[in-house]
């Protein structure tokens, strides 16, 4: 017994002269500087990845003792790595078909967007609809000779365009401009009466005499957009094919698609199933089609568990309207449009139905209010909901922008649980020009009021609301911690006292959108046995000076362990 004894003793101690092999990674990126967005460990120099998740974490040393025979080393060579940026609201298809169609976003003049339909009038065929997408007459450096009710007229587009119909969306997506052909055909013509040109929802601009001008707002622009003729969908697959290769070059490894039909949702999966999705997708049931919300309703929430690819758990109201085409809904006049004061674009009676109904089946809710007034009856329906269902602790529901909010509301965020779904880039372009629509008093008490929202207990994912803005999230990020114009202006920034700190804004782009979509525990920061979804940068954009984080670019995009892009 002694002698069994004696060796099992030897064994011990030979045994604890070699100690065990760490295990051995796929992957280690070393030599880096590392934000993980983890409060206990906040910065490293290298993470080990296995199996698509991450291993360890630690100095170089430490980590490197997981190299194997098959582990690649990649030196990071002292650039920036952080978590996986995660675009928290934009739209996945309307980025794809932006680069198939005419991209109106950098246009500066009226005559420039004339110009760019000419020239796609010459290359088309007599009769084949021209579309794009991206003109905002507020941004234009510019006025058009002629200008109706804000906007331009269409008067040069019909001198270009005789033959073809011409349909452009507006960059925040709640306008349209037609020329005359487009608005033939959809049976828009002289329009007379009390109120000329209304219709629920929205509005069919007209002039003095009655005759429509080509611009339609909100709900109007569906009544030339219904005759559009359908993608195919041998286009549609390219949309996406470009949508991801944009999304996986600009640092996105998760992606929020701000509400989507069944056809994009089976895209999607098809995507999936042949290995050619690169970037993890959260899909928004949009309610502009209520039978594909009816049949989400009998199925339930699709919850990824496996490989957290593609989760549909949310619904996308459409509350109100954008604050350029004066569409968002407020609660007093706008200062530069008398008597006006936006649209409810969705009867608030839908969005306490919707409420009630998510609560009960385990979705999400998602609404778009922009204006005051939206945001506040939104809040008060999510209120009515929640209490009527009180065993529903953690519903996350979401108001997708919160632009403007009534000093009132801005509490209940953090009271109710409600998550601000901001995009900071949107106070880079808006606000030059959104004093003129609010006046300053609103502005500084309730615009882009990001400080306020965080110190009254509220919680904000960032985003870019592409194809409205660039999905870059570089400028986001600028924006939420300058407040300043893209041109580096003011200086201080605009209601500078608002501004996020870096860790906040990298937050708002890591951790706080996968709280947003229930995946804070997989992904979002940089913690063993989380996601190995990274983002590489070649600047540290948490302490260069904040004019130089526009210059920075993304190096590499990494999901689930696997390098999706690297720059040359």
């Amino acid at each position: 017994m002694k002698k069994y004894t004696l060796i099992g003793l030897l064994g011990l101690m030979v045994c604890s002269c070699f100690p065990e092999k760490p295990e051995e990674a796929d992957l280690i990126f070393t030599n880096g500087v590392i934000y993980t967005v983890d409060e206990s460990n906040p910065k490293v120099e290298a993470v080990a990845v296995k199996d698509g998740m991450i291993l360890a974490l630690g100095d170089s040393q430490d980590v490197l003792a997981h190299t194997g025979d098959h582990t690649e080393v990649m030196d990071l060579g002292g650039k920036t790595m952080t978590p996986g940026f995660i675009e928290s609201h934009a739209h996945l298809m309307g980025i794809g078909y932006n680069k198939l169609e005419l991209d109106l976003m950098y246009v500066k003049t009226y005559d420039e967007l004339v110009e760019k339909v000419a020239e796609a009038v010459e290359k088309a065929e007599p009769g084949d609809w021209i579309t794009g997408r991206g003109w905002h007459q507020d941004k234009w450096i510019e006025k058009p000779d002629k200008i109706v009710k804000g906007f331009q007229t269409n008067d040069p587009l019909n001198e270009v365009s005789p033959d073809n119909p011409v349909f452009l969306r507006h960059a925040s997506g709640h306008a349209t401009f037609a020329n005359d052909k487009a608005l033939e055909m959809a049976g828009i013509t002289n329009l007379t009466g009390e109120r000329p040109g209304e219709v629920e929802g929205g509005e069919i601009i007209v002039d003095e005499l009655g005759n429509p001008t080509g611009v339609l707002t909100e709900r109007a622009s569906v009544l030339v957009e219904r005759i559009v003729p359908d993608d195919t969908p041998e286009r549609d697959e390219a949309a996406l094919e470009l949508a991801l290769e944009e999304l996986n070059q600009k640092g996105i490894t998760s992606f929020h698609d701000a509400g989507s039909g069944q056809d994009v949702i089976d895209l999607v999966q098809k995507f999936k199933d042949e290995g050619r999705l690169t970037v993890r997708q959260y899909i928004m049931i949009s309610s502009r089609q209520p039978d594909v919300m009816e049949a989400w309703y009998e199925r339930g929430p699709m919850i990824d568990s496996a490989d957290h690819m593609l989760t549909v758990r949310s619904i996308k109201l459409h509350c109100d309207g954008a604050l350029g085409p004066w569409g968002a809904w407020l609660l007093a006049d706008y200062s530069d449009k008398k008597g006006h004061r936006g649209h409810e674009t969705l009867p608030m009676d839908i969005v306490t139905e919707v409420s009630e109904k998510a609560l009960e089946l385990g979705f999400q809710v998602c609404s778009h209010a922009i204006g005051d007034r939206a945001n506040q009856e939104v809040l008060n329906r999510y209120e009515s909901a929640f209490e009527k269902f009180p065993e529903v602790t953690d519903h996350r529901f979401r108001i997708e922008h919160a632009q403007h909010l009534h000093p009132d509301d801005i509490p209940r965020f953090g009271e109710l649980g409600v998550i601000a779904a901001m995009q900071a880039i949107h106070l880079s372009s808006d606000r030059p020009w959104a004093i003129d629509r609010l006046g300053r008093r609103r502005v500084i008490d309730g615009a882009y009021v990001w400080q306020k929202i965080f110190q009254t207990g509220g919680r904000i994912c960032n985003g870019t609301d592409a194809p409205v803005e660039p999905v870059d999230p570089i400028p986001s990020f600028y924006a939420s911690v300058t407040r300043k114009t893209l041109e580096r202006l003011p200086e201080g920034g605009y209601e500078g006292d608002q501004k996020m700190t870096r860790e906040q804004a990298l937050k708002s782009f890591t951790l706080d959108g996968a709280f947003a979509e229930f995946e804070e525990e997989f992904k979002g920061s940089i913690e063993i046995g989380k996601a190995a979804d990274f983002t590489v940068f070649d600047k540290d954009i948490m302490t260069v000076p904040e004019d130089d984080i526009l210059d920075t670019q993304v190096e590499m995009t990494v999901v689930a362990g696997k390098v999706v892009y690297k720059a040359i």
